[in-house]
């Protein structure tokens, strides 16, 4: 593949010559790799055959070498420039890999020089191992490696102690565990109990906060924060947050009265802090800045994207862009949305198999609710909540932000569900979104087991949940009961319908095999019949055929026969002495025994008498004056 040679005759050669080393052997070959000169014309070899790819390629030298299967060449006329090759390294030490990119021309020292900053390890404390040569050393050049494109290697640290393995653990497990942050509005002295896994960074507690309080991340003023949170980056885990539950407390920063250059230079600051934070100006009109536009930037641009476009014709394309969207703004973390029309994922959902049915919930998003983003990033992109969303629920969404959408979903509602369910969705205000409804499928419609507003725990959507699972359980039981019960009476009743079918089809098989039997006796008997009455019909012919037979007082020289039949019986006739054989052929056969069937055969001696010329007389065959014959059917 590497080096397009087919004949395995010549790679076995080539491979010999670099005994056996595979990479020196591929390098030897492909000269881009192996830096070989090519001339405008061709290229010249010291001698010795030519191997590789093309028609013009270094000649493998006559000494075997482990570094490289071919001499330098010899420029015919002019010399191309060689570019630098580049070699691409991945280095690895204990849970870290390093990318490095460097040119063959460099040093080994030159990778540990990267290295040190990268892993901030002394390059004298590395061992930098995976060479597939023997010696190297920091001075050696990797150009004389002859390695390939793409290398790995691993660093070894014998003089560093290894790190610890506690503290990093109970990072780790911290990493796993919510933080219930109860967190207290300190000018409408109202709480909030938020929970927030120990990834999340400290920067997504204070945006998600903003979303609750309308209290910009920049005039957040904080209490309770533990002296090692010095930086918004950091995790809660590793922030030193009391766990389970910590206690905090936010204002709004008081600014006082400036100047208008004052004012001029916070908004400066403010600019540059926001854009660091990647904060919305959502007060740029504190600092004199028109709504329309801010700092020379279009306030429709910092507007997030719509979740779902107006007046959709397919749904399928909505939820699309739906799930995309969703993804864009809360991570990839998130429940399956199901892609198709709600009739579709009715069908999905309910219209299976008993065992293989789920709960329908319908997500009901709106981006104009203070809610919305907290809902999103705190309760549905839990794990928790994600993992039993997919085990038990076909989850199917819609964005009630436009009016045209909320009217078109209304519509779908009262269509499936009822003009109480669809009243009870228009009278929601647009701060108890988002909706979460459960919809459970009966016999005869579908019913709505729960609706469950934004203001809500991760814990208590949890419980709603599985209580709504609980309910659904118990009836999916029934329903598998009497799945089963019909499925059993359908069996029986197939089984039945199938030993009626085998019943009938060996009936007729039988009924068939007798009239085929009862047609082929009426053959045999008619070929029987018809085999009688053309024997008899020979019979009647050479009896009438026989010459009289001559009298006892007759002149002539008369033979007189006594034929024993197979059967016992006897039967005589009188013949002229100078008649023929075959004669005496016909009469036996006008007495039912053709001679083709039967030998007539001489007792004293024993002779077959078929057996002479029948155009012979009796005397001549010496059948006279008397004979006694018998006759014998023919094997």
């Amino acid at each position: 593949a590497c080096t397009g040679i087919e004949n395995i005759d010549e790679a076995i050669t080539l491979l010999e010559q670099n005994n056996w080393d595979l990479v020196a052997a591929i390098n030897g070959v492909i000269p881009q790799e192996n830096g070989i000169l090519q001339s405008e014309y061709g290229v010249e070899t010291l001698h010795g055959p030519a191997y590789g790819p093309t028609s013009h390629s270094a000649a493998a030298s006559s000494t075997p070498s482990s570094s490289s299967a071919f001499r330098h060449v010899v420029p015919s006329r002019q010399i191309v420039e060689r570019q630098p090759r580049m070699l691409d390294f991945r280095v690895e030490y204990r849970d870290r890999n390093v990318d490095v990119v460097l040119e063959d021309s460099s040093t080994v020292g030159d990778i540990k020089h990267i290295l040190e900053n990268e892993l901030q390890i002394p390059a004298s404390k590395m061992l930098l191992k995976g060479w597939k040569t023997g010696d190297v050393d920091d001075s050696t050049v990797l150009k004389s490696l002859h390695l390939p494109k793409n290398n790995s290697l691993y660093v070894l640290t014998p003089d560093l102690p290894p790190p610890s393995s506690s503290h990093s653990g109970a990072l780790q497990e911290s990493l796993n565990q919510n933080f219930m942050l109860i967190v207290t509005h300190r000018e409408v002295q109202r709480e909030y109990n938020l929970n927030f896994s120990g990834s999340s960074t400290i920067q997504e507690v204070k945006r998600n906060v903003y979303d609750l309080t309308s209290i910009p991340v920049r005039h957040q003023l904080w209490e309770g924060w533990p002296s090692s949170a010095t930086d918004d980056s950091m995790t809660l885990a590793a922030s030193g947050l009391t766990f389970p539950c910590h206690r905090l407390t936010v204002g709004r920063r008081s600014s006082p009265v400036q100047t208008r250059e004052q004012s001029e230079e916070q908004c400066t600051d403010v600019h540059m802090v926001s854009d660091s934070d990647g904060d919305d100006f959502e007060d740029a009109t504190e600092f004199g800045v028109d709504d329309g536009e801010m700092f020379g930037v279009a306030s429709s641009a910092l507007r997030k994207s719509p979740m779902m476009p107006e007046n959709a014709e397919n749904e399928a394309d909505a939820l699309l862009q739906f799930t995309a969207e969703f993804s864009s703004r809360y991570g990839d973390c998130h429940p399956v949305y199901f892609i198709g029309s709600l009739e579709a994922a009715f069908q999905e959902a309910f219209y299976g198999k008993a065992r293989d049915r789920k709960l329908l919930a319908i997500y009901l998003h709106h981006d104009e609710s203070v809610l919305t983003n907290v809902f999103c990033s705190q309760m549905l992109c839990a794990e928790s909540i994600v993992s039993y969303l997919s085990q038990n629920f076909i989850t199917w969404a819609w964005d009630m932000t436009k009016e045209a959408n909320r009217a078109r979903f209304l519509t779908m509602c009262t269509r499936h569900f009822g003009s109480v369910v669809a009243q009870t969705i228009r009278t929601q205000k647009t701060d108890q979104f988002p909706l979460f409804l459960i919809i459970m499928g009966k016999r005869s419609s579908n019913e709505v087991l729960n609706v469950i507003q934004g203001n809500t725990t991760v814990d208590e959507l949890m419980m709603r949940l599985m209580a709504a699972m609980e309910i659904f359980s118990a009836q999916q039981q029934e329903d598998i009961k009497d799945e089963d019960e019909r499925e059993a009476r359908e069996n029986v009743k197939r089984e039945q319908d199938e030993a009626y079918r085998i019943s009938l089809e060996a009936d007729r098989a039988k009924r068939e095999a007798q009239e085929r039997e009862m047609a082929e006796q009426f053959r045999l008997e008619q070929i029987r019949k018809e085999q009688e009455e053309e024997r008899e019909a020979i019979r009647l012919s050479l009896e009438q055929s026989l010459p009289p037979e001559p009298k006892e007082e007759s002149t002539e020289s008369v033979s007189k026969l006594r034929i024993r039949t197979p059967s016992g019986e006897f039967f005589e006739r009188r013949f002229l002495a100078s008649s023929k054989l075959q004669v005496v052929f016909d009469f036996v056969a006008s007495k039912g025994y053709p001679w083709e069937e039967y030998k007539l055969l001489g007792t004293f001696p024993r002779r077959d008498v078929t057996q002479l010329d029948p155009n012979k007389s009796l005397l001549e065959v010496k059948l006279y004056p008397q004979e006694t014959l018998f006759l014998e059917a023919k094997e």
